[in-house]
């Protein structure tokens, strides 16, 4: 039976999660002016799943043309907008988070006073403020109308969309512990990371590859960490451009994260604080303690070569990716552990002995191949010597069920070249299928012969005459066709360009 486990989610978010550090910054209650991104709901209390609030406005989302050249790489992964109809609606206050900080999209619905769902497959920042991409069914009138603004409407995340903030919150708050780790215990500073799509790990970027005690080491840290329960909370003050530092270089030039992006327009500066390990600004939402990721873990790590620079990748996993790794590794050694007949402490003995035992059978095949390719040619051969004075013309069809039934014609070709003598002249097609066919089933051609001229011409008659797709050099030719290979006809097909071909 598969192991099964589940993460014990936290009901609420503690009243000291969020702070405002300036007075400067208040959130607006007016329902025709917008909370800006930087303090929206979803980022003063990221555990909130409803919010009764306003539209502010709504307009028909016009596609953006497409750009000219390379496509860019995304910073993060959105969901892909269907063809239907997209509203794109603006709220007072919102529990979905806008894509920022290297975290993607949330999801969600939005009710309406008629009490109709609306689905929103994706939310943006524009400038300061954030966008509900909706998906219109039916009249996109009918759509607009029930967006008039100042009506009031109900946004939540459904349970999907709160699985999904769930686990965004749980490894970018995992991003911050590590990244802030890795560089004060190691030197290592985060250059880039990205929060994959689930169950995959995620992972950091950092100047160099690590040695296992090192990874073990953060590892460990994080977990002590994990486990005293660590708080996190917010700290909110107004925006000063002027007063922003510009991002840190390495030697080599390359940048160690990112910028306060230039279109934002906000005007607040969000840091989020993990108690005595970690200050850095950020607009994602977060765990309101490091308690509820419950574990974490650096699976392995993957070193990247550019024009200048080498740097490495730190895959990690907690929160709900940790437990479904977890789930489907002990699933997949389980099965694996059935199929070997072994307990599962036992299945890397025992994978090491099939693989020995594999590859001592493929060597024994490949030899016992060898044997038979010769004594075919020896045949050939002795067939061949009675027929000295002209060309002999054969075809030979076998079935084969191997994995690699070309090279074993191939094997018979140099088998033939080697035995039978210069002076004789010979002409030999051998084909072969599988012994169980259907229509995407793949047979092989192989065309030898003692005179490089017959041997193309055979080859063009069976890619004009049975679609065979091949080519060849010299005294051989080989080819592949896909479909049911049936004695009464391809093999007839063969057997006439075989006795067609003059001299």
């Amino acid at each position: 039976m598969a192991a099964t486990a589940t993460l014990l989610l936290p009901t609420s978010t503690p009243p000291e999660y969020h702070r405002i550090v300036s007075e400067a910054v208040h959130i607006p209650t007016d329902p025709t002016t917008p909370v800006p991104v930087g303090i929206l709901a979803c980022q003063r209390d990221p555990l909130l799943r409803e919010l009764k609030t306003n539209v502010v406005s709504c307009m028909v989302h016009q596609p953006p043309p497409a750009p000219a050249g390379k496509k860019a790489k995304k910073a993060v992964i959105a969901p892909t907008l269907p063809d239907d109809p997209i509203l794109e609606v603006i709220l007072q206050d919102t529990v979905i988070f806008p894509e920022g900080g290297g975290q993607p999209t949330d999801t969600g619905i939005i009710t309406t006073n008629d009490g109709t769902v609306w689905q929103v497959v994706q939310a943006k920042r524009h400038g300061g403020h954030g966008v509900h991409y909706v998906k219109v069914h039916g009249d996109v009138n009918v759509a607009i109308s029930a967006f008039t603004p100042g009506s009031s409407v109900t946004v939540a995340l459904d349970q999907a969309g709160f699985d999904r903030r769930y686990d965004h919150m749980s490894m970018h708050t995992s991003q911050h512990l590590l990244s802030a780790l890795l560089e004060t215990r190691l030197g290592l500073p985060t250059l880039s990371w990205s929060l994959t799509s689930y169950p995959t790990p995620c992972y950091v970027e950092i100047p160099r590859g690590m040695i296992v005690e090192e990874i073990l080491s953060i590892q460990n840290e994080a977990n002590r960490l994990v486990f005293e329960g660590r708080k996190v909370h917010v700290e909110v003050r107004e925006l000063d451009r002027e007063q922003e530092q510009g991002v840190q270089k390495l030697e080599s030039g390359r940048a160690v994260g990112k910028a306060l992006p230039d279109d934002y327009t906000g005007g607040v500066k969000r840091v989020v604080v993990i108690d005595g390990v970690d200050r850095n600004p950020c607009c994602g939402t977060h765990m309101p303690s490091l308690h509820n990721l419950q574990l974490f873990l650096l699976p392995h790590t993957d070193s990247l070569s550019r024009s200048t620079t080498t740097s490495a990748r730190l895959y990690f996993l907690a929160g709900p990716r940790l437990i479904a790794h977890l789930t489907t590794t002990h699933s997949l050694l389980s099965s694996t552990a059935s199929v070997l007949s072994c307990g599962m402490p036992l299945v890397p003995e025992r994978v090491t002995q099939v693989i020995d035992e594999r590859r001592r059978a493929e060597k024994r095949v490949g030899e016992v191949e060898i044997e038979l390719a010769r004594s075919l040619a020896k045949e050939f051969a002795a067939v061949i010597g009675p027929h000295q004075e002209g060309l002999f013309k054969q075809h030979i069809h076998r079935l084969d069920d191997s994995a690699n039934a070309l090279g074993f014609l191939s094997t018979v070709a140099f088998a033939i070249t080697d035995t039978i003598p210069n002076t004789q002249k010979y002409l030999i097609i051998v084909t072969s299928s599988p012994s169980g066919q259907n229509a995407s089933s793949t047979s092989v051609a192989l065309v030898v012969g003692s005179d490089e001229k017959l041997v193309k011409a055979v080859g063009e008659g069976l890619k004009s005459k049975l679609g065979i797709k091949g080519g060849g050099k010299g005294p051989r030719w080989t080819g592949k066709w896909t479909g049911v290979w049936k004695e009464s006809k391809e093999n007839a097909v063969v057997q006439e360009i075989l006795e067609t071909t003059l001299e």
